[in-house]
């Protein structure tokens, strides 16, 4: 994304007039300083470290998107010299374009009014990621407290979301929302259920939304968290389950809901998901192996035995069948073989359990 041209730039002058960059630290060795004063100095000197890391991020940020931006224009069309650019500096992809949506996001509180730039000292550098990431209303509520003075961290930017969250989600019945409005019911305890909620079909959000609504205490609404919670886990594990491809999710868990085991249910899919993970990446890793073993071969000979001794050691691993022991060394307490046979077709063909 370009700088939008109406967003007025982080410039160093800005961080200079508006953050005292120079601190003391207290004496950790000095009795004479009472605890509750050390700390606050302590504190202070935290908040002036944190202010100038993410101004000079966002500095960053924009520097390396000018770099992209060049380079997506003049370049190769394949992004390479930027690529170069970031190798030669050791800054990562990933890195690289956390910064520039880091500079992006200030671009975007900037030209949309919510803050001024002398404002951005006022925060933490994670209170400014979570009010980028908010919505806009509560970036509003965020930035008219930094212009007036408050001191912005990630607690405060969390407490509005999550008061905004309560009292404007259509997925909250009127009975919860007027608990909340007068405070019997924490928004602490609201914001994560509509989190969880969202990502739910409909037909789910309306009978949770109908448990509340007859109940309207906190013990329910911690009962619909977990229940949203691991509802919106088992849908998400399950539609990444090839094993699964075959079957009517839904009715399997409108079956686990009836027998109130929706949470072993959840879960047996969630290790489901994870054991299938597992296998795509057990498969790679040993084809990789493979490649690296048969290479190393041809690249040496009888002149290095050594070398040869380690392969040789490794055909346990990089054959099609796999050996791996693990546990107790001794075979006093659990220890098991796990014996594999890996296919060139990408056929996971068996795997067997025995005792040591």
């Amino acid at each position: 994304m370009a700088q939008p041209t109406n967003a007025k730039p982080l410039m160093l002058s800005d961080l200079e007039q508006n953050l005292d960059l120079q601190f003391q630290l207290p004496d950790p060795d000095d009795e004479k300083i009472p605890e509750i004063e050390f700390q606050q100095q302590i504190e202070r000197a935290w908040q002036v470290c944190d202010r100038f890391d993410l101004q000079t991020d966002i500095w960053r940020g924009q520097i390396l998107r000018a770099v992209r931006d060049r380079e997506k224009k003049r370049g190769d069309g394949r992004g390479t010299g930027f690529l170069n650019w970031l190798q030669d500096r050791e800054i990562s992809k990933t890195n690289a374009y956390n910064l520039i949506e880091l500079a992006n996001s200030a671009d975007t509180l900037l030209e949309n009014g919510y803050l001024d730039s002398q404002d951005v000292n006022r925060f933490s550098k994670r209170a400014f990621v979570e009010t980028a990431q908010s919505v806009p209303e509560v970036q509003q509520m965020v930035g008219d407290a930094a212009k007036r003075g408050d001191r912005i961290t990630r607690r405060e930017v969390r407490q509005l979301s999550d008061d905004w969250t309560a009292m404007t989600s259509d997925l909250l019945p009127e009975e919860i929302r007027a608990k909340v409005t007068d405070q019997t019911i924490p928004t602490r305890y609201v914001a994560p259920l509509v989190r969880h909620l969202e990502k739910l079909p409909a037909s789910h959000q309306d009978s949770i939304r109908e448990a509340m609504a007859s109940s309207p205490d906190l013990d329910t609404l911690k009962q619909a968290t977990g229940e949203a919670r691991s509802l919106s886990r088992y849908l998400e594990s399950a539609a990444q389950v090839q094993a699964l491809d075959d079957m009517d999710i839904e009715q399997a868990l409108e079956e686990a809901l009836r027998l109130g085991c929706l949470n072993t249910t959840a879960e047996i899919v969630n290790q489901a998901a994870q054991l299938e993970g597992a296998i795509a990446k057990l498969y790679t890793t040993w084809k990789r192996l493979n490649s690296l073993s048969e290479r190393l071969y041809v690249d040496t000979g009888a002149s290095t035995p050594n070398l040869r001794t380690m392969l040789k050691s490794l055909e346990r691993l990089s054959g099609e069948d796999i050996e791996f022991f693990f546990g107790d060394p001794r075979g006093d307490k659990f220890s098991r073989t796990i014996r594999l046979k890996l296919e060139a077709d990408l056929a996971l063909d068996t795997g067997t359990w025995e005792e040591s």
